[in-house]
């Protein structure tokens, strides 16, 4: 192949990255809308789906552009290097890492584990949902404990609603979809309170924006602790697929054992992109000040329209619709804008995804219009 050839190619791959949050994001429904409304993508805003605006890294980028050309090649050696370079973000090694197809993978895998014994899964209500289906057809029952009136986890709740029959306990800290978090003392606590005889698998999805409180240090004391990670959300790597559970090498055989091909979930691709977000410190940095100021903007915008909101520590923030003249998801989306939405039967809390400062600064506009 010819070097401009090649240069070209590389140029095309690159240009599709950026093109494709705006139109490969969208689930089939929101595809349809846009189709029929004849919004061309870059005239949509989507903030639906918790993703990061700005993308993955520039090494990112460049690093699953250039490993296009060795996707003919299986994974194998990848797996290891990167499995031993997330441990050590925490100081464990690799036998304490499984990787998977983002993190919603592997939570299904922990569920699969726990639903060896038929009986139930503690979780909050609301909070990140997407295994719990999967989870009743395996055997595993889901018992929902609301949240306070704060929109936290209700800790003291979630491990009274454990019975005998209780198989594990689900945690979503930071939670989606309302963005708050627990305390570190509380936090360790409900470790030790839970996983003593129970699987608790932790989801820390967004501890990254905020550095949040985690649990990582609690691995090596319990071997029922899991925690899910993701480059999904901060590494801007949501639809390239790579996640994590971490916990001690024995839980983590036991997990490998119901898969049919551990650690095979992420592509070469996408673990070279993966490995590569890693290093780039400086982009998270970005990442994370962008947030905050998008954030800031919206919120700021909700209290002069006189809109309750949850001070958020993630990428997205819960408010309540109910105080305001008209229906939030209806007028944003009337200016080409999806995304709100409510995560509670007959409620009028929403969930928003933070954009990019212009784009938050739109939906400001609009709400105070």
């Amino acid at each position: 192949m010819q070097r401009r050839q090649l240069l070209r190619q590389t140029a095309l791959a690159v240009s599709a990255f950026s093109f494709s949050r705006e139109l490969f994001a969208l689930t089939p429904a929101q595809r349809q809308w846009v189709e029929a409304k004849g919004i061309p993508p870059a005239g949509l805003i989507k903030l639906s789906s918790n993703e990061n605006p700005h993308g993955p890294s520039p090494l990112a980028r460049k690093a699953m552009t250039d490993f296009v050309n060795q996707s003919n090649r299986y994974q194998w050696d990848m797996n290891g290097v990167m499995r031993e370079r997330i441990g050590a973000l925490t100081g464990h090694t690799k036998e304490h890492v499984i990787l998977g197809a983002g993190s919603s993978e592997l939570l299904g895998l922990a569920c699969a584990w726990a639903a060896l014994r038929k009986g139930n899964v503690v979780a909050s209500e609301p909070t990140f949902k997407l295994w719990m289906t999967a989870s009743r057809k395996i055997g595993l029952q889901t018992k929902l404990v609301p949240l306070t009136y704060s929109k936290h986890n209700d800790l003291q709740q979630l491990a009274d609603a454990m019975d005998a029959d209780t198989r594990m306990v689900y945690l979503c800290n930071p939670n989606n979809p309302t963005g708050t978090t627990a305390t570190q003392t509380e936090l360790e606590a409900f470790v030790r309170k839970v996983a003593k005889d129970r699987i608790l698998l932790m989801d820390e999805a967004y501890t990254e924006y905020y550095d949040s409180p985690s649990v990582a240090h609690l691995i090596n004391e319990f071997p029922n602790l899991l925690i899910a990670k993701t480059f999904s959300k901060v590494f801007g790597m949501a639809g390239a697929r790579v996640g994590y559970i971490l916990a001690q090498p024995d839980t983590v055989k036991k997990l490998a054992e119901l898969s049919a091909w551990p650690n095979a979930g992420p592509s070469a691709v996408s673990m070279a992109g993966a490995m590569a977000a890693l290093t780039d410190t400086d982009f998270v940095q970005l990442v994370k000040r962008e947030n905050h100021r998008a954030k800031e903007l919206f919120c700021q915008g909700l209290q002069k329209a006189g809109i309750p909101y949850i001070p958020s520590v993630t990428s997205f923030v819960y408010f309540d619709n109910q105080p305001y003249a008209r229906k939030i998801p209806e007028l944003l989306t009337s200016a080409n804008i999806i995304g709100a939405r409510t995560f509670e039967e007959k409620s009028s809390w929403l969930r928003l995804s933070v954009g990019t400062v212009p784009e938050m600064q739109k939906v400001v506009s609009i709400l105070q219009a």
